[in-house]
């Protein structure tokens, strides 16, 4: 099970790691103010359920004779629940959300920043978790109840493990522990000191288990009547590397989802960025695998803004379709900058730009800046991630929903001079999830067992010229000047 940002999609895979059938679930998104994002855990959980129902039934397949079970999930949004009940005590913060902006800003001021990246990796922003569960412990008035050991917390994926094992395990995986800005990267365990810093009490978050290991088995009275192994673990982007069989260094892929995420495995090295992220890929319990990765806030996001904020498409599958009637933008360029700007500028007070209009400017024109916005701020973080590493990846392998639109992954291999290759099956998020359950289960032996799965389903070569393909991104680093540090709260 994939438990996304807007929806949970389920897959049944066969030992073949053919996909039987597929459920999706979407559930509600809250705003209850500017730049805030929140969502109700429960209804997650009742998303999971539904759509592990859906796929259990369209496969004909009873849960008991399932082999094991994956989890991937979104990342850095941070879950609090009342141990005992197993019962959310607020909503989850996303990690969209940017009300912890000025916090981060005092710990930047304070000369925190290095010690944060030495030990996690990360930059300081409002994106992790760390910051979010400092928010709610005391502006949700729960630090003394968690002090107590009232509570528990962590980031989604142990929260699904507490509701499938009834309670019964508090666990999360390398991966996840990687992007809460709590956790050293290099000695493998929570930072004592960096829970001290931001106000993180040790004691309520969850063990660190690999990815492909022991996260207890499911309850029959919530799991649909069996007791399924959970052998699998990932935050989503390292289950989407791993879906998409990135396992050597210097391979690559990107998600185009809500937002999109770039990342290149960097093998035993942890190469360290001013710009980009270092994280835990995944850990099968022979030591760490690290990545770079470039988190890009808003892409798929913009989709839903040209549908539930313009109205000028009726549904996302529409965009493509419209931004393929013209033949470029009529230098008309979109930043997307709805929450920020994540890699490689890192600027919270970012605000969504919409330059170069026209009064022959049209509906297409703004899909097709939408469209190409992706690219775009793809190419700005692989740069980076090739100066950083010195490792050049020879393609991008891609997924996610917008993948499918053949006029981004064409844009995207022109703009990068490499080509871009699209699998068979789209949900590598989901896959990966499958693939680690499966490792941690011993349906299969080795990656090199799996290697022989992942299918292409077309290949874009680039056609673009170099010179062109710098003129157009050049112009679009116009664009987002114009929209660095426009909020000023």
């Amino acid at each position: 099970m994939d438990a996304g940002t807007t929806g949970v999609t389920a897959l049944v895979l066969d030992e073949r790691a053919s996909v039987l059938a597929r459920g999706y679930a979407e559930f509600p998104q809250h705003f209850p103010r500017p730049g805030w994002v929140e969502h109700d855990a429960d209804e997650i959980w009742s998303a999971v359920i539904d759509a592990c129902g859906q796929a259990l039934r369209a496969s004909g397949t009873d849960a008991g004779r399932l082999a094991a079970l994956g989890i991937s999930n979104q990342r850095e949004t941070a879950v609090v629940w009342d141990r005992a009940r197993i019962q959310p005590v607020h909503h989850a913060i996303v990690w969209q959300d940017r009300r912890t902006a000025r916090r981060c800003d005092e710990l930047r001021e304070a000369g925190h920043a290095e010690l944060i990246r030495s030990r996690t990796g990360l930059v300081i922003d409002a994106y992790f978790t760390a910051t979010k569960l400092g928010w709610l412990l005391e502006s949700g008035g729960l630090r003394e109840r968690a002090e107590r050991g009232e509570l528990a917390f962590g980031t989604v994926d142990s929260w699904l493990v507490a509701k499938l094992t009834a309670g019964r395990v508090h666990a999360t995986d390398p991966a996840n522990v990687s992007r809460t800005m709590l956790f050293d990267i290099h000695a493998g365990e929570w930072s004592d000191e960096l829970c001290e810093l931001l106000g993180v009490p040790a004691a309520g978050l969850p063990e660190v288990r690999p990815n492909a290991g022991d996260f207890g088995t499911t309850d029959p009275d919530v799991f649909f009547g069996a007791a399924v192994p959970i052998r699998g673990v990932a935050g989503d982007q390292q289950a989407a590397l791993f879906g998409q069989g990135c396992w050597e260094a210097g391979t690559s892929k990107n998600t185009y989802g809500t937002g999109s995420f770039v990342l290149l495995n960097t093998g035993s090295r942890a190469v360290a960025s001013q710009r980009l992220l270092t994280t835990v890929a995944w850990d099968l319990g022979k030591g760490p695998v690290y990545a770079l990765e470039g988190s890009i806030f808003a892409t798929g996001s913009a989709v839903q803004w040209l549908r539930d904020g313009l109205g000028i498409i009726g549904s996302a599958a529409e965009a493509g379709p419209l931004a393929a009637e013209v033949n470029d933008t009529g230098d008309v360029f979109l930043v997307p900058a709805f929450t920020g700007l994540g890699a490689p500028h890192w600027d919270p007070y970012a605000r969504g730009t919409l330059v170069g209009i026209t009064l022959g400017t049209t509906r297409a024109h703004l899909a097709r800046a939408v469209v190409e916005a992706m690219a775009y701020q793809t190419r700005d973080v692989l740069e980076v991630m090739q100066v950083d590493s010195g490792l050049a990846p020879e393609q991008l392998r891609v997924d996610g929903g917008a993948s499918a639109m053949d006029l981004l992954c064409q844009f995207q291999a022109d703009l990068l001079g490499v080509p871009v290759l699209r699998p068979t099956v789209a949900e590598t998020t989901a896959m990966g999830a499958g693939f680690l359950a499966g490792l941690g289960a011993g349906v299969w032996s080795s990656t090199e067992e799996l290697g022989a799965v992942w299918q292409l389903e077309r290949r874009f070569d680039p056609v673009m010229g170099a010179t062109e393909r710098d003129a157009r991104q050049a112009r679009w680093r116009q664009a987002v000047q114009r929209s660095l540090a426009w909020a000023t709260d």
